[in-house]
This record gives structure tokens, C-alpha cells and sequence, in this order.
């Protein structure tokens, strides 16, 4: 990766002006003893708001797999394509699990560029990403932001931020963006997804891109040997896996498809870029 460090991150320099997130949590609060996978996709992307520990794990990563970078930013371009596809056909609520490190243009951002009136709620497990969030998730109308984890779906449906946003009578969009890789089979994420589901009105959507090993099968043990290491382990799953995961949802076309696939735009990429892409992606309709 091209890009040098060669100062301290935003992070790290916006947290030692003041010991305090722009969320109130102490600093002591934010493990940087481990690397993250919010701060590590942060890095895939040029981001700089990643510690050291993030960036040293990140490149471990690229030194054996560096078409990583290519499969972060067409994750986060089908992120941009869903979520204006969906508010150009009338969703104007979103729930955004996972949103990670803010990289412009946020959910927000392209949502409000079809119809201001949007409200999205922002949810996160990771403390600096709050450090970011009022400038960068809540400064204008309609958003939230709080901290909540995947793993206790419940409650996220029940914090006031949520109750304050979104109106669970009317459709929401539910994005899970490179979210439920960092959830091991032993923690049940169709549990979770289940849970999650049964409070949304029928005509919602799921939004889920997930990483998968189908095209990387010759270094998927080395990366995941880096996550075991970070604060969330990585399990890449095969097509399969990912489809079940869409369980009670109908697939809009077309259908669960590596992310470049999924309504592109622009060139169409060649057979062998494309097996770069190690990551699949869709949205379903609740019944």
C-alpha cells in the first residue's frame, strides 16, 4: 500500500488534544492494544484514522493478499449503489450496523443526495468510531449514532435512539455491510439476523455484502490467521452460507452476487479482476 504514515493518525492525534471521544468515552476506553477491523478497513481504503497495531496487522494482510484493497472499495461502491437504489424506490429509513471508520460519502450522504428526508441510524461496536461520529455521522438532520454490537440485536432495536428515527410501521432498510464475517458460527448470526428481521414490517430490505474465500482459497488460512489476532475473528463463507443468511428475505435482482456485479457501473470488469473481488453482496425483501 502506498500510502505513509509518517505523523501520528487523526485518531490518535484528535484523541491527545483532549483524553475524551466526541461520544464522552474515556480514551483508556479504546482497546489499541489489539487491531480492529473497522480501523483495519479504514487502512484498506487510505483512511487514517487507524492506530499502529491496525496498520501493522492491515499489511500482513496485503503482503499475502493484496487484491483486499481492491475488494474494500467495491464493497464500499455496492454500499453506495444499494443504498441509492433503495431510497430512488422509497425507503426512507435506514438502519446502518457496522458503519465502521466514517469514509465519505457516508450512508447519509448518498441517501440525502436523492431525498434530505432520510433518517438513518448509525450503530457501531468500536469507541473511536463515536470520536468521529459528530462531525462526520450526526452533523446534519435525520441521523444517530450510538454504540451497539451485531451480537445482542436486542438492544439495538431498543435504544432511544432508535425509537426517536425509525418508525418500525413503515419499510426500513437494514444494512449489515462486511458485518457478519466478524461473527463466528458459534455466536449464531442467523440467530441474530432472525431477531433483527422479526422487527422489521414486511416490504423492508436487508442490505448484507460478506467476505468470502470461493476465489482466494490458496491464502484465506494466512488472513484469517491475522484476524484471529485482532478483537474480531474473520470466517469467510462460501455462497451458500452467505444465501442462508438471507433467510425470509426474497433476493432482488440480481440475486447474491460478487459486489461488482450487483447493478454496476462503469466498465465491466474482466473474468480475472473480477476473481479478485473476494466478497458477495445483495439485498433481499422481507415478506
Amino acid at each position: 500500500m502506498s500510502t505513509t504514515y509518517d505523523a501520528q493518525s487523526t485518531a490518535e492525534a484528535k484523541e491527545a488534544e483532549d483524553g475524551v471521544t466526541d461520544q464522552g468515552f474515556p480514551v483508556d476506553e479504546i482497546d489499541t492494544s489489539r487491531p480492529h477491523p473497522a480501523r483495519m478497513y479504514d487502512y484498506f481504503l487510505g483512511g487514517w484514522d487507524n492506530y499502529e497495531v491496525d496498520r501493522e496487522a492491515a499489511q500482513r494482510v496485503l503482503d499475502v493478499a493484496p487484491d483486499v484493497v481492491l475488494g474494500a472499495r467495491a464493497n464500499r461502491a455496492f454500499l453506495s449503489r444499494a443504498v441509492r437504489h433503495l431510497v430512488e424506490g422509497g425507503i426512507r429509513q435506514i438502519i446502518d450496523i457496522g458503519t465502521g471508520i466514517p469514509t465519505s460519502p457516508n450512508t447519509h450522504e448518498i441517501a440525502h443526495s436523492v431525498s434530505p428526508d432520510v433518517r438513518i441510524a448509525y450503530i457501531d461496536n468500536d469507541p473511536i468510531v463515536a470520536t468521529h461520529a459528530g462531525a462526520r455521522l450526526i452533523g446534519t438532520g435525520n441521523t444517530g449514532f450510538f454504540l451497539g454490537d451485531m451480537r445482542d440485536p436486542r438492544t439495538i432495536l431498543e435504544h432511544p435512539t432508535i425509537s426517536e428515527l425509525i418508525d418500525f410501521d413503515e419499510p426500513v432498510a437494514l444494512l449489515l455491510v462486511s458485518v457478519l464475517h466478524f461473527v463466528t458460527d458459534a455466536e449464531d448470526p442467523a440467530g441474530m439476523l432472525d431477531t433483527l428481521r422479526e422487527a422489521l414490517p414486511a416490504g423492508s430490505y436487508l442490505v448484507l455484502s460478506h467476505a468470502t474465500a470461493d476465489f482466494h482459497t490458496d491464502v484465506a488460512p494466512e488472513v484469517m490467521e491475522v484476524y484471529k489476532k485482532a478483537t474480531a475473528s474473520l470466517t469467510a463463507r462460501s455462497h451458500a452460507d452467505v444465501l442462508a443468511l438471507f433467510d425470509g428475505y426474497d433476493l432482488i435482482e440480481p440475486g447474491l452476487v460478487q459486489v461488482p456485479l450487483w447493478h454496476p457501473e462503469g466498465p465491466e470488469l474482466k473474468p480475472a479482476e473480477l476473481r479478485k473481488i473476494g466478497v458477495y453482496g445483495g439485498i433481499g425483501r422481507k415478506r
